[in-house]
């Protein structure tokens, strides 16, 4: 596996691999590798003939009082796990590299509405920092299929409208949350969790399970997610929202939607939890 740091490299070995007619695979990350990661990297390693997976841990999408600075940055362990999973090519780039005009004066990405809302809310600017970053690497690496996690099913859904919305011809593949033995979804930032908070931690996927449970039943979604926010608070956790919302397009679940998917956000310690969970509910027709 060969490491790049600046562009024109990137640029001649992609140019290499087009020429050659290769299918390209890019696997966009901050880093901190777990595996998680990594099943995103074998992923497209079943659907490309090269893979490009990126480390860069992108200032726009923290906001004041985020943990940038405290961000875990792992470079030399990554690198170890992405030479284990067969991936071709790390490209990790520095600020300077890819915000030439800084974080203030460089073009914005951004998709109105949806972003906004649920963790847009919490972390006002986040997704516009996120689509930034992602349609910046798109265009550098012009990959055949991106894959992300659903983990982070907001920002899918994001991805997603922006690709559609700018007309990119690149698949956007999205692979299911890889969890701990106790369900809680893997995050470069539970290791800010201490073992107490560890073991508290795992109520956040229980609760979502549990709400899918009687939603699927029959009870409304208000309901249930009011009960889930104290569930949480019991918990020790400190929920910012939890919101039943349609698959699709994460409009708000109403009577007639049966794909539904609960997502959820809660503070625990110095970590901020993030998870969902995708479930079908019976829907009667009217009479």
């Amino acid at each position: 596996m060969d490491t790049l740091h600046d562009l024109p490299a990137l640029r001649a070995r992609l140019a290499e691999w087009r020429a050659a007619g290769l299918r390209i695979g890019l696997v966009p990350t901050m880093g901190n590798l777990h595996a998680g990661h990594i099943a995103l990297v074998q992923d497209a390693l079943a659907q490309a003939e090269r893979v490009v997976t990126t480390v860069f841990v992108n200032p726009l999408q923290f906001g004041p009082g985020e943990d940038l600075d405290a961000y875990p940055r792992t470079l030399a362990a990554d690198t170890e796990r992405l030479v284990d999973a067969g991936n071709h090519l790390l490209f990790a780039p520095s600020e300077a590299t890819m915000y030439p005009h800084g974080r203030v004066g460089h073009t914005v990405v951004e998709v109105p509405g949806l972003s906004a809302e649920l963790c847009g809310a919490s972390r006002p600017g986040h997704f516009a920092g996120v689509t930034t970053v992602v349609a910046k690497l798109l265009n550098l690496v012009r990959p055949d299929v991106a894959v992300f996690g659903q983990k982070d099913y907001q920002q899918l859904m994001l991805i997603r409208r922006m690709v559609a919305d700018l007309s990119m011809d690149i698949e956007i593949r999205g692979l299911p949350t890889v969890r701990e033995p106790d369900g809680l979804a893997m995050s470069s930032r539970n290791g800010y969790l201490g073992a107490d908070e560890r073991v508290r931690a795992a109520a956040l996927y229980r609760t979502l399970r549990a709400l899918a449970d009687v939603v699927a039943a029959g009870t409304a979604p208000a309901a249930a997610e009011q009960a889930a926010l104290r569930s949480l608070r019991d918990a020790g956790l400190t929920p910012d929202y939890v919101s039943v919302r349609r698959q699709q397009d994460l409009a708000p679940a109403v009577a007639q939607d049966s794909a539904l998917v609960v997502l959820a956000a809660a503070r625990l310690g110095r970590a901020r939890l993030i998870d969902n969970l995708c479930f079908e509910r019976s829907v009667v027709p009217p009479c």
